[in-house]
C-alpha cells in the first residue's frame, strides 16, 4: 500500500482567475504553488515505524538466491480505459501555471486537475483529453493523450488528483499561416475552476519497474519529462510502505534553452536529498556544446558517457525508458551500436532482447 504520506492545502477563492507567469514546484517538505503553501508529514498505517534487525549464522554460505522478475505489464492491479470517449470522466482544474521562462522558445504549462480519486493510475500511464467545442466537419474533437505528469498519489499527496505537462503548440503552415494546436491551446489557457474531460488511464509500456534496487534511466526531450517527474517524486519525494528506492536513477533532459528546463528546481532538491541515488545531466542544444564544438543534444550528453551506461545495459537490473520526440530515438541507437559492436554484440538482436525483457521503454511522437 502506497499513501505514507497525507496532504493540507488551501486554494485560492474562486474569484481568482490568474497565476504568476512562472511558479516553481519544488520541496517535498514544503511545496509553493501560486503562493500557496503545501505541507507534507510522513506517518504510517500503525503510526509508527518499527525497525527490525535479525542475524542468522551458518556454517555454509549457501549460494545467492535468484531474484525473479516481476513483469509490470501483467500487474492485476494496473486499471487501464476506466473512463472511455463514450463515458468520460469531468475533471476541475485546480491549478494551471506556465514553468518556462518569458524568453523561452513556446510556453509549457504545468496543470493540476481534481479527479476525487476516480481515476486512479499508475505512474507511467497517460490521461487522454478530449478538447470542447467541435472540429472543421462539424463534429466533436477527438482525444489527445497526454503522459501523466504527477505520481499515483498526486502533487497534493491524496490521490484526488492528476497533474499534467503540455507544451503550447503554435506554428506557422506552408501557406504562412499560424495554426495553433487544438488540445494544447485549450489546456494552456484553462483556468482554475474550468471542467476538462478526461478518459483513460492507459498505457503500460512505461510503467516504473517493480524492483526498488533497479538501475533506471531516464531520456527525456521537453515535455517527454512528465512520466520521469512522476517516477522521480515516487522514489525521492514520498514515503510508502512497501516501496523504498534504493537503486540508481538517471536523468537526462534535453531542451533547447537554459529557460527551458522543466522542474530543474525540483531535481536538483532531489539531487540534493539522495546524491548517492539520482544522477541528472542536461542537454540544452542552443546554449552548450561538446569538447568538439558541436551541440548539446540528448544523445550528445549520453555519449560522454557511452563505456558506463554500456556497461550498465549489460546488467539485467538496468531499465532505459525513453520519452519524447522521436528524433532522439536514433541518436541513442547510434551510439549504442557502435558500443554494442565493441563486444561482438549486434545491437538490433540485443536491443530486441531488451524490450522482451521490459528494460527497454519507449513513448515517442
Amino acid at each position: 500500500m502506497a499513501a505514507a504520506v497525507t496532504a493540507a492545502v488551501s486554494f485560492p477563492s474562486s474569484k481568482s482567475s490568474s497565476l504568476p507567469s512562472r511558479t516553481s514546484i519544488v520541496s517535498p517538505d514544503r511545496i509553493t504553488l501560486k503562493k500557496v503553501p503545501l505541507y507534507y508529514r510522513d506517518a504510517s498505517a500503525s503510526g509508527r515505524v518499527v525497525s527490525i534487525r535479525a542475524q542468522v549464522t551458518t556454517t555454509e554460505a549457501a549460494p545467492p538466491a535468484k531474484v525473479v522478475k516481476e513483469s509490470k505489464k501483467q500487474d492485476e492491479g494496473v486499471v487501464v480505459n476506466k473512463y472511455k470517449p463514450k463515458n468520460p470522466y469531468t475533471a476541475r482544474v485546480l491549478l494551471n501555471t506556465k514553468i518556462t521562462g518569458d524568453d523561452a522558445p513556446g510556453e509549457t504549462w504545468h496543470m493540476v486537475f481534481s479527479t476525487e480519486g476516480e481515476v486512479p493510475y499508475r505512474e507511467g500511464q497517460s490521461v487522454g483529453v478530449i478538447p470542447d467545442g467541435i472540429d472543421k466537419n462539424g463534429k466533436p474533437h477527438k482525444l489527445r493523450l497526454y503522459s501523466i505528469a504527477s505520481s499515483a498519489l498526486g502533487d497534493f499527496g491524496d490521490s484526488k488528483t492528476v497533474s499534467l505537462c503540455v507544451k503550447r503548440l503554435v506554428y506557422t503552415n506552408d501557406q504562412g499561416e499560424i495554426v495553433k494546436g487544438v488540445c494544447s491551446n485549450f489546456l494552456c489557457d484553462l483556468k482554475p475552476g474550468s471542467e476538462v474531460t478526461v478518459t483513460g488511464p492507459v498505457g503500460k509500456e512505461m510503467l516504473m519497474p517493480k524492483d526498488p534496487n533497479a538501475t533506471i534511466v531516464m531520456l527525456a526531450t521537453g515535455t517527454g519529462i512528465a512520466p520521469f517527474r512522476s517516477f522521480l517524486w515516487k522514489m525521492f519525494f514520498e514515503k510508502h510502505e512497501d516501496y523504498k528506492f534504493n537503486g540508481l536513477a538517471w536523468l537526462f533532459l534535453g531542451v533547447p534553452t537554459g529557460s527551458s528546463l522543466l522542474y530543474k528546481e525540483e531535481f536538483e532538491k532531489m539531487k540534493e536529498k539522495a546524491p548517492e541515488n539520482f544522477r541528472l545531466d542536461f542537454a540544452v542544444s542552443r546554449e552548450q556544446t561538446n569538447e568538439k564544438g558541436e551541440k548539446m543534444y540528448i544523445q550528445t550528453r549520453m555519449a560522454q558517457y557511452a563505456e558506463e551506461l554500456w556497461e550498465l545495459l549489460k546488467k539485467d537490473n538496468t531499465y532505459i525508458y525513453m520519452c519524447g520526440l522521436k528524433g532522439m530515438e536514433k541518436g541513442i541507437d547510434d551510439i549504442m551500436v557502435s558500443l554494442a559492436a565493441k563486444d561482438g554484440i549486434d545491437w538490433t538482436d540485443y536491443k530486441k532482447k531488451l524490450k522482451k525483457a521490459e528494460q527497454w521503454n519507449v513513448e515517442v511522437y
